[in-house]
């Protein structure tokens, strides 16, 4: 085969790309096989988490981060470590960016070291963060300029459950590709929910669902606080929660660890105040009126970071209303 505009039909053949008959360049992806490297750049909490699990699996992968502890646990684990995202994008024909924000993302994509500066046509990319619909629409028009295939595919549910391969997974991209690359993603976690097949709309749903868990952490928070105040027993009301119409997993989880006085970051509440700001603005740029409840836990979320809570987990809200741990006072 001379030139990509002169595609034929293949079949699945490992470690080949894969097109369709009488498509353009951008339809042709890499495929996953027994022998695949898969990539990760960005190995905190989540990303050492879900590549812990394929390896535990068998899947080799390599790894890049800036953190030389995370660099430490991942070779301890078995990834190959590499000096630089580039060297993931040389390396791996698929791969996940699992760092935090557009800044970082844009970095690790495209900046002087970048997955896409080494990157083949037909590689994919599953983008990670919690990142604005705007942006992530961007990301994978530019990278799709040079073939790249970036798959929107933000995460929910934290460390431990992405370990235990129980994580959230939404998905947006090409179908062909959601459908080839099945036994990876079964691998990573049973719980995938494919959206469209329009980067941007997983980026939505992951912003949809963050607002609406900052609400209920933010509402359970300062009612636990308040019953706290009234002089009843915290653990007791939370357990009625629990048990009742009052009830959520975000609820139970962060306030059990706040009446344990555990706030050693999972999920720092830096992390919600960005998707909270990123939800009112993709709101802004949808023309949408964003909602009421959103709005005021947005302003709650700020409240707590420049009250110091930034770097704490935020189950830290309950301090921040007033609330008082049941242990270690």
């Amino acid at each position: 085969m001379s030139t990509l505009n002169s595609m034929v039909v293949f079949e699945f053949i490992l470690g080949k790309n894969v097109c369709m008959k009488n498509t353009s360049p951008h339809d042709f992806f890499s495929p996953v096989t027994p022998s695949s490297v898969i990539g990760f750049v960005g190995i905190g909490n989540m990303g050492f988490a879900m590549m812990a699990r394929l390896l535990e699996q068998g899947w080799p992968c390599a790894s890049y981060d800036i953190d030389p502890l995370q660099n430490r646990k991942a070779q301890a684990a078995g990834a190959q470590l590499v000096n630089a995202a580039s060297d993931i994008g040389a390396l791996c024909r698929i791969s996940f960016v699992v760092v935090v924000n557009a800044d970082q993302v844009r970095d690790v994509l495209e900046g002087d070291h970048g997955l896409l500066t080494t990157a083949q046509a037909g590689d994919v990319i599953y983008l990670c963060p919690t990142l604005g619909p705007v942006d992530v629409g961007q990301f994978a028009q530019r990278a799709l300029g040079k073939g790249v295939h970036v798959m929107d595919s933000p995460m929910s549910g934290g460390p431990v459950r992405a370990r235990q391969g129980q994580m959230s997974l939404m998905l947006a991209g090409p179908s062909r590709i959601l459908a080839q690359h099945q036994p990876l993603l079964d691998a990573i976690t049973t719980q995938r929910f494919v959206i469209s097949e329009t980067p941007s709309d997983a980026a939505k749903t992951k912003l949809a669902n963050n607002l609406l868990a900052a609400i209920h952490l933010a509402g359970v928070s300062e009612v636990l606080a308040m019953a706290q105040a009234w002089g009843l027993n915290a653990q007791t009301t939370l357990n009625v929660m629990q048990a009742s119409s009052g009830q959520s997993w975000i609820g139970q989880d962060r306030m059990q660890r706040a009446l344990n006085n555990d706030f050693a970051p999972r999920a720092h509440t830096s992390l919600l105040a960005k998707d909270t700001r990123l939800a009112m603005q993709a709101c802004d740029e949808l023309k949408v009126r964003p909602p009421a409840l959103g709005q005021l836990a947005t302003q709650q979320f700020e409240q707590a970071c420049a009250q110091g809570f930034q770097e704490m987990d935020d189950a830290s809200l309950f301090l921040q209303a007033g609330g008082k741990p049941l242990s270690g006072l």
